[in-house]
């Protein structure tokens, strides 16, 4: 696989011509990390955006008392550190790997402004991810502030159905394979994974759905 397949899997990326990207090849650099391991912490400067070659990659910040709060989890493909492009000059959140062999493409922001200068469908497509990310953050906030926790864990599983979901034509049903750890469900609802097992067995027993380890089945 070369650099090009990795940032066609992001919509930004795909309007990109090879011979254009092939003028930036040099810029970009790819990064291993282990698990637990700092991608970047709060504070740190704001000069590159990162792409997820392969594993997972927490993105949260420590409240006043010093809680984790998790705002997204991201798998391959996804961008994050985004904020950088509008020229926000430090981070106000920490992204950290949470899987081994998590592998990064870093793209420095000075390159991705020559390149929106350059190429208006990619500029069109980078702005349509930021529109999409900060509503998408949005939506997750009114949740955490205005929603008890069934609801929020209900509204959350159609979220999973939108980015995860197919259609199985054996079993007849809408089945969600997602990326995620029982763990992480509780952490993105603002729960804790009992109360998130009780709600899940609960909507197991009225049949709503059924699931395993990362899959959820909707009956």
């Amino acid at each position: 696989m070369n650099e090009l397949w990795y940032m066609e899997q992001a919509n930004m990326f795909s309007k990109l011509c090879p011979h254009k990207f092939k003028a930036y090849k040099k810029a970009h650099d790819f990064d291993n990390y282990s698990r637990k391991d700092y991608i970047y912490l709060e504070e740190a400067a704001a000069r590159k955006v990162f792409m997820i070659v392969s594993g997972r990659v927490k993105i949260g910040y420590y409240n006043g008392e010093g809680e984790e709060i998790i705002k997204a989890i991201l798998t391959k493909g996804e961008l994050f550190g985004e904020k950088a492009i509008l020229g926000v000059q430090t981070r106000n959140e920490f992204a950290q790997a949470i899987s081994n062999n998590t592998n990064i493409c870093a793209v420095g922001v000075d390159t991705l402004h020559n390149l929106m200068q350059d190429n208006k469908t990619f500029s069109q497509g980078i702005y349509k991810f930021l529109g999409w990310r900060f509503r998408k953050l949005e939506r997750r906030l009114e949740l955490l502030l205005f929603k008890d926790t069934k609801t929020r864990l209900l509204e959350f599983l159609e979220e999973l159905k939108e980015e995860y979901g197919f259609v199985c034509p054996e079993r007849k049903c809408l089945v969600v394979k997602h990326p995620y750890t029982q763990k992480d469900l509780a952490c993105l609802i603002a729960t804790s994974r009992p109360t998130l097992n009780l709600l899940m067995n609960e909507l197991q027993q009225e049949k709503v759905l059924d699931f395993s380890r990362n899959e959820i089945v909707f009956l």
